[in-house]
């Protein structure tokens, strides 16, 4: 039996097994969350001319300090279309275009206006045109915006529509089937015998995955049962991704190798050195002219199924959505309170952090829900790291909202 792969080894691997799905277009509003398959560029200026960046009033540089007689005004989405002369100025709101001529902006509270005639009460801006949007100031015609690998959030979305965009070049929703499998498990919401225990994982990992667009289905649970796990398999032999939990380790009862045996899947790799989740599984399965598809084995412990679904699945997911960057990024913490030196495999404990200082959990077993439920962040302690004292610096990742940010 081969030696578990450290942590970056099998996240390397694993997303190595992996490239972006195919291509589509969708509306820019429909985009969110999806990563870009292609650069954007703009189509448009961006001012597309010069703008006013306050309420004022638009001058000539060289007639200050005035007095002005006014002659009309350019507002926002109405523009003055006439020539600001010698003497003359033109009333502007902010974000109206410069009027021909004008090359300053006062700004009202500089200024007092009686009838047609202003005069200058405060000071000049400095420099004069210190109040101007320039044009192509945001971007330029053919100007590259954001590159391929790109996250489509909500001001990539403004950004997109402001550059003349109503359609997203994006790698199609992963379809990815989660299953549930262990003879202890029982349909929830159904009284348990004492053997068993609501089925939670699937669950779980769907919540896990919402925030990431892809298509979800759900089967399960699944008995210990080699031909129960072959239907299951061969039931989401259309998917991209199928997600176990539970099975995946070497008992009498853990069937997941067996089954991905017995429908050709191939074994990529087999137990990482990290705690909890050591018997993490990863295979494939051949599919003439399409990509294989990837089979992910997680423990069927849930804290362990947890965790091994935000360093590996999570990943993955955003490898096939084609992100720029994959894996989840740590920040510096400050400890409150004392943690025991680490063990052999990398650790990733239960935290309670509050956006500054951390504490660490109550309970660490890798059954243990309401641990898992009271914390917000896992923290990381290297392989044989020395205990830790309250004011050290930790690594944690944050696990609200999905995962870890």
């Amino acid at each position: 039996m081969s030696a578990p792969l450290e942590l970056a080894d099998a996240q390397a691997r694993l997303l190595a097994l992996a490239a972006p799905l195919p291509g589509e277009h969708v509306a820019v509003e429909e985009a969110l969350g999806r990563y870009l398959t292609a650069p954007l560029t703009a189509r448009r200026t961006q001012p597309a001319g010069d703008m006013s960046a306050m309420d004022g009033y638009a001058v000539r540089g060289q007639d200050v300090p005035g007095p002005w007689r006014v002659i009309s005004e350019s507002a926002a989405g109405h523009p003055f279309a006439g020539l600001v002369g010698s003497g003359e100025a033109v009333r502007i709101a902010t974000g109206a275009l410069l009027p021909d001529g004008a090359d300053c902006v006062i700004i009202q509270e500089d200024c007092a206006r009686e009838g047609g005639t202003l005069r200058l009460t405060g000071t000049l801006p400095s420099p004069l045109y210190k109040h101007i949007r320039r044009e192509g100031l945001d971007f330029r015609d053919g100007a590259m915006l954001l590159p391929a690998g790109t996250r489509v959030g909500p001001a990539q979305i403004a950004l997109a529509l402001s550059a003349g965009h109503a359609l997203l070049a994006v790698a199609r929703r992963p379809r990815i089937t989660l299953i549930d499998s262990g003879d202890e498990l029982a349909v929830p919401g159904v009284p348990c015998a004492r053997h068993q225990i609501p089925a939670s994982n699937g669950a779980m990992l769907a919540a896990m995955v919402a925030g990431i667009p892809c298509c979800v289905s759900r089967i399960g649970p699944v008995a210990d049962d080699r031909s129960a796990l072959i239907a299951a398999f061969d039931a989401a032999a259309e998917d991209d991704l199928i997600v176990t939990s539970g099975g995946a380790s070497v008992g009498d009862h853990d069937l997941i190798r067996p089954a991905l045996q017995a429908i050709g899947a191939d074994l990529a790799f087999w137990r990482v050195a990290i705690r909890p989740g050591k018997p993490l599984l990863v295979a494939t399965r051949a599919r003439p002219g399409r990509n294989a598809q990837i089979i992910l084995g997680l423990p069927g412990n849930p804290v362990s199924s947890m965790v091994t679904a935000n360093l590996f699945l999570l990943p993955l997911l955003r490898r096939l959505l084609g992100a720029e960057a994959c894996l989840p990024l740590g920040v510096g913490a400050r400890l409150l309170g004392e943690l025991p030196a680490g063990g052999a495999r990398r650790e990733f404990r239960r935290g309670r952090w509050d956006g500054q200082n951390v504490r660490d959990g109550e309970l660490h077993d890798s059954g243990a829900l309401a641990s898992l439920a009271a914390c917000n962040c896992l923290i990381e302690r290297a392989p044989d790291a020395p205990s830790c004292h309250d004011g050290d610096i930790v690594r944690v990742y944050c696990i609200e909202n999905g995962g870890m940010a």
